[in-house]
Formats: C-alpha cells, sequence, structure tokens
C-alpha cells in the first residue's frame, strides 16, 4: 500500500478533538504525478548541476578580472582618501551631507541607519494584514519604494562626485628604483618645494610619483613653472621659483628616473 493511500488517521477518541489535530506532514511525490519528482537522484543532481556551472562561471571570471591591488597601506598617507565597496557607497555618501556629518556625525554614523534598519526589522509586526498586493498596502509600499530611491540616489550621487582618475593614482602600486641622493638634481630636488608632494624618494605622497613619467625634460620644466590646470582648476600650482639652471638639472633628472 502506497503511504498516504487507503488510510487515514483519526486519532484517540479518548482526547476531545485530537482528530483534529493531525501532523502537517506532506504527501508522497507519487501523488502527483508529472508535478514533481524525487529528491534523489533528480532533483539534487539539478541543483548540482547548477551549482557547478555558477562556479565554474565564477572562477573564470576571477581570472578574467582579477581583484584591483594598490600600494601596500601607509598610516602615515593623511592625503589617501579610502572608498567603500559599492554596496556601501549609499551610507559613504550620507555622511558628506552637514546634516549626518561633522557634529552631526552620530546622525548619519548611527541613527539614520539605524532607523532604517529597525523599521526592516519590524515591518512584519507593523504590517501583519493578509493582504499580499503591493496596491493594497500602501504605506510598506511607499516606504519601501522610498528606501530604494534613496539607496539608488546615494549610490549614483557618490559614484559621479568622486574622483576616479585621482583614486587610481593615489592607490597605485610603483615599482621602487634606486635614488642617487648625491646627483646634483636631486640636491635641487630636495632644497625644492616639489619634495612635499612628492616624498623623499620621488615615489608619491600628496602628488602622483615622478618616477618613469614619460616627460621629457623641457615638459617637466614646464609643469614645474606653470602647474597643471584640470577641467578650469589648478591640480598642481605652480611651484619653482629657483635660477633656470636648476630648473633645467632638476628637470633632466626627473626625466631619467625609471622604474627597475
Amino acid at each position: 500500500m502506497h503511504r498516504g493511500k487507503g488510510m487515514k488517521f483519526v486519532g484517540d477518541s479518548r482526547v476531545p478533538g485530537l482528530e483534529f489535530r493531525q501532523p502537517n506532514v506532506p504527501k508522497d511525490y507519487s501523488e502527483y504525478p508529472g508535478k514533481t519528482e524525487a529528491f534523489w537522484p533528480n532533483f539534487l543532481l539539478k541543483e548540482w548541476m547548477i551549482g557547478s556551472v555558477f562556479l565554474i562561471g565564477y572562477l573564470l571570471l576571477t581570472v578574467a578580472h582579477p581583484s584591483p591591488l594598490e600600494g601596500q597601506a601607509d598610516p602615515t598617507n593623511t592625503a589617501y582618501i579610502p572608498l567603500p565597496d559599492w554596496y556601501f557607497l549609499f551610507l559613504y555618501q550620507l555622511l558628506k551631507y552637514q546634516f549626518a556629518s561633522g557634529p552631526f556625525n552620530v546622525v548619519g554614523a548611527i541613527i539614520i541607519p539605524g532607523l532604517a534598519f529597525g523599521a526592516l526589522m519590524l515591518a512584519p509586526f507593523l504590517d501583519r494584514g493578509p493582504e499580499r498586493r503591493p496596491s493594497k498596502r500602501p504605506l510598506p509600499t511607499g516606504f519601501m519604494i522610498l528606501a530604494i530611491a534613496s539607496i539608488i540616489f546615494l549610490t549614483w550621487e557618490s559614484v559621479a562626485n568622486h574622483d576616479w582618475e585621482a583614486a587610481e593614482a593615489q592607490g597605485k602600486i610603483t615599482e621602487e628604483v634606486e635614488i642617487d641622493t648625491t646627483d646634483p638634481g636631486y640636491e635641487v630636488y630636495a632644497g625644492a618645494a616639489c619634495i612635499s608632494c612628492h616624498g623623499d624618494n620621488l615615489e608619491g605622497a600628496v602628488g602622483p610619483t615622478l618616477v618613469g613619467t614619460g616627460l621629457t625634460p623641457e615638459e617637466i620644466a614646464e609643469i614645474a613653472v606653470n602647474g597643471i590646470e584640470k577641467d578650469g582648476a589648478q591640480v598642481m600650482p605652480p611651484s619653482w621659483d629657483g635660477t633656470d639652471e636648476d630648473l633645467q638639472v632638476l628637470a633632466e633628472f626627473i626625466s631619467g628616473l625609471e622604474a627597475e
């Protein structure tokens, strides 16, 4: 006899109402011919196949697009601007606004996220109606649309207002190079204002590295005298106030630096 056929549980007649309290035991899959299948091996084999395809695809993606690496962390570099992962960009953008930053940092870091996640946890208790259609649940639907729209807007604003080129430059891995500190060009470099922005070994700090720039001495001298402008903003101010002879020595020294 197949399970569930020709047999009915009636319970113990000595306990009133027990015959109505039957356990929720699902019927055997054979009760639904053509609508279900055995867990082993049919269903489980399909799950394994889908998981294998996903795993192989994920491994191929990691090989084709490896994780971007940055230079070694330097706690003394106060000019470095960290950027969180994409799923935290909306909170990162929120902390930039005046009402959620500075003396009000607790508002953007604790109060607003706490209210949002607290409301999400209380949602099953606040909305206990039997209706499941979004059009019949205006308050939960409205709050959810507002939350999704806020996250999308803040994420978009964070991406649009971030200087990605500067971020790539500040975390770029630079190869070490032997710096001849006895070279006349280095002596000029150390005595000028360049060293405060480009580091003792020209590896870059506030400014970019000066090793392997690919620029000619004339181009380097032009940048030192006139600075660099980008989109109407002064990226690097004019910083040279020495003689033309020292500028030529400095420019030739920087132009000749190549990473090993």
